[in-house]
């Protein structure tokens, strides 16, 4: 492979966050100093088991990586400064700070431009207990079209710092898999650049682990790019999972659609989503859209869901967002029950419906069966509850 070292900064090209729910990105660790759980950004989030991941003395090693990586798509080992300058921006907190400088390796995945490959790109990070960092960066050549999964099993504590930097004309479906052993903790920072005339679409699905924080970022590196950003979470009392969104329309004629759902059931369950969608004075004739609902299965959960618009232009196509928390939709059941459907059977089919809109969209059929799967574990856990009830 031929290594970069003139390629732009992405990071330094694009003006400096002025969001109010967003930090000013920055390598330095000591520009992101220990929260105490007060500020904005660290105000919904369980400190405390997050210690291992904010003591930047800690030692910690790398997670065990297989790959199914095909011709043409080059993987290598890189250096701090390297990764920096490919970077599509710095870290936003300390769990991504110290991921970047801490971490024992640091990865660049190149899929070259025009190149089109028609069978998902795998990589599984596999814990073995103790604490664990990484830093990749992800560069997808102009009018490249790919699927890239990442997939994370088995015990660990895990800071990431990962860099989605997508050229022009290209297009990505990425998918990323949080499927943890129970007393795994997972935070760090997600940053994808959405070249001109570009199109990615994300999904993000937690299942697993004791607590997940995830701020995931998107920008654009040009006008016309496309983003679709999905999610789906599974929370069980008394897990944490929190996914922090934010979506920079920093170029004119860009398009913007978030939609995130989860199911929470059991005492503690805790699931957090922070949504932020900030249009730019240059931004004009964009449209975006940022929704979030969550489906409460029993009593003793709790479900934080806060949607942000900040616009600075009025010349825009259209804006929106909606958050909504809540049991099961009692329209639903009535009808599905007037026509001879058990309740039983009536509550199954609710949530499959629920879930399935966003679990179509992956297109990779292998993930999208295991979510499936998922859906049927969390209905039975549920049917065991209520019989013990």
């Amino acid at each position: 492979m031929t290594t970069v070292t003139d390629a732009p900064n992405v990071a330094g090209a694009i003006e400096s966050v002025e969001s109010h729910l967003h930090p000013t990105p920055s390598w330095d660790l000591a520009d992101h100093p220990v929260p105490t759980g007060r500020e904005e950004i660290w105000r919904f989030s369980p400190v405390k088991k997050l210690k291992q991941l904010l003591d930047a003395d800690a030692e910690g090693g790398s997670l065990d990586w297989e790959s199914d990586v095909p011709e043409g798509v080059v993987v290598t080992s890189i250096g701090v400064e390297e990764a920096q300058a490919l970077a599509a921006e710095a870290p936003v907190d300390r769990v991504s700070a110290i991921a970047a400088k801490n971490a024992v390796q640091r990865t660049h995945i190149d899929i070259p431009a025009d190149a089109v490959y028609d069978e998902p790109i795998v990589f599984t990070g596999r814990g073995s207990g103790g604490i664990a960092r990484d830093h990749y960066v992800v560069t997808v050549g102009a009018n490249a079209k790919a699927t890239l999964i990442f997939r994370w099993e088995g015990t660990a504590s895990y800071a990431e710092k990962s860099d989605f930097v997508v050229g022009d004309g290209a297009e990505l479906n990425l998918v990323t898999v949080q499927d943890w052993d129970e007393g795994s903790i997972h935070g760090g920072q997600r940053s994808v650049v959405v070249g001109r005339d570009a199109h990615v679409k994300t999904v993000t699905a937690s299942l697993g682990g004791d607590v997940v924080r995830l701020q995931e970022n998107m920008s654009y590196g040009g006008p016309g790019g496309e983003l679709e950003s999905y999610g789906v979470y599974f929370v069980d009392g008394p897990q944490h999972v929190q996914h922090r969104l934010f979506v920079d329309h920093n170029e004119p004629h860009t398009k913007s659609d978030v939609d995130y759902r989860g199911a929470l059931q059991g005492k503690g369950a805790h699931a957090v989503w922070i949504g932020d969608v900030l249009i730019r004075k240059v931004a004009e004739s964009i449209a975006t859209f940022e929704s979030n609902k969550n489906l409460l299965l029993t009593e003793g959960c709790q479900a934080d869901s806060v949607p942000n618009l900040e616009i600075e232009t009025g010349e825009i196509e259209d804006a929106g967002h909606a958050s909504s928390t809540g049991r099961f939709d009692e329209e639903q059941l009535f009808y599905l029950r007037s026509r001879g459907i058990s309740e039983k059977e009536a509550r199954r089919l609710v949530v499959h419906g629920f879930f399935w809109e966003i679990i179509r969209r992956i297109d990779v059929e292998d993930i999208e069966q295991k979510l499936l799967a998922r859906v049927e574990e969390e209905l039975e856990l549920l049917e065991q509850t209520q019989a013990e009830a």
